[in-house]
């Protein structure tokens, strides 16, 4: 039986990856700010979509999963600064495709959501 792949599995992946990623690199004073701001926004969304699984309603699910793509969203623009800077190389590269795969998803649960309601 094949198990089906869980989107929340996969939001906390990327927030892992995110810091493994970040953890490797120089900490260096050009990058100290790009690298916080990138590992509180990719495990936000993590924790926030992981809300979404004790929503009261399809109102309070909706807020959380848009608050949890706001959060990918805003790390997409920082592995965007990132690649402009040249930090990260081709982890980044990787992490940027999954990151726009999981704002595509989102985008897709949330429109669904919303027509239900």
């Amino acid at each position: 039986m094949e198990k089906k792949y869980d989107y929340l599995d996969r939001l906390i992946a990327f927030a892992g990856d995110v810091i493994l990623m970040v953890g490797g690199l120089s900490k260096h004073v050009t990058g100290k700010y790009l690298f916080d701001q990138i590992m509180r926004s990719s495990g936000s969304a993590a924790l926030n979509f992981g809300e979404t699984q004790g929503a009261g309603s399809d109102k309070d699910y909706i807020n959380k999963a848009r608050i949890a793509l706001k959060e990918l969203r805003e790390t997409e623009v920082n592995l965007r600064i990132m690649r402009h800077v040249n930090y990260g190389g081709e982890q980044r590269d990787k992490l940027h495709k999954e990151n726009i795969e999981l704002i595509k998803i989102l985008s897709t649960i949330i429109k669904n959501r919303q027509n239900k309601v």
